[in-house]
């Protein structure tokens, strides 16, 4: 087992096979990472983020136990449910480095019409929802963390673009159009390779 692992968290509609061409270029870069990418079935956004957050705590646990420090990384919805594990399941105690690429952590206009039953973990992502706002109450457990927030400006899956950043820590525009993008694209792909892969 690496010293210290990597967590990867999918979002809404994916599984954790969305990483794959990331952890390639990691392994490339560095054999030895130990990369952990849970499954977390969202029912289609049915279920609310909190709930993942918690499921999310047990697999982590079961797989490094209560003590390894780890490093974190969430894609989308995935980078919501990765806070809420770091702010309300004291992980920001265990984890070192939190990265979201295209996460609503401010929230998305995308979501405000969506009802709260029967998609929570959708309306979970509304701009002003109790979620974000308890979160936002409690940003200062994020202090200690290397926080580092990549987005698209042009999301309309986060939309506005910008508020898929953090409170905490730097901030970079990534050179791609669309949401998926992100992810998929390998010049994209790279720079979030780079960003976890720092020293």
């Amino acid at each position: 087992m690496s010293e210290r692992p990597l967590v990867l968290i999918h979002g809404l509609w994916d599984t954790p096979r969305l990483f794959g061409r990331l952890e390639q270029m990691l392994l490339e870069r560095e054999p030895d990472l130990e990369l952990f990418a849970p499954h977390l079935p969202h029912r289609l956004g049915a279920t609310p983020i909190r709930q993942l957050a918690r499921k999310l705590d047990g697999v982590i646990r079961e797989r490094f136990g209560s003590e390894t420090c780890l490093d974190l990384f969430g894609f989308s919805m995935g980078g919501v449910i990765a806070r809420t594990w770091l702010q309300e399941w004291g992980g920001a105690r265990r984890t070192r480095r939190f990265v979201c690429l295209g996460s609503p952590q401010q929230g998305t206009l995308t979501a405000q019409l969506i009802p709260s039953w029967p998609l929570a973990g959708i309306a979970d992502m509304k701009i002003g929802s109790a979620l974000l706002r308890d979160l936002d109450v409690g940003r200062d457990q994020l202090d200690g963390l290397q926080c580092v927030s990549l987005y698209s400006r042009t999301d309309i899956t986060v939309f506005p673009g910008w508020r898929a950043v953090l409170p905490q820590g730097p901030r970079q525009a990534l050179p791609v159009w669309t949401h998926r993008q992100l992810i998929a694209n390998p010049r994209a792909a790279a720079v979030v390779a780079d960003v976890l892969l720092a020293p």
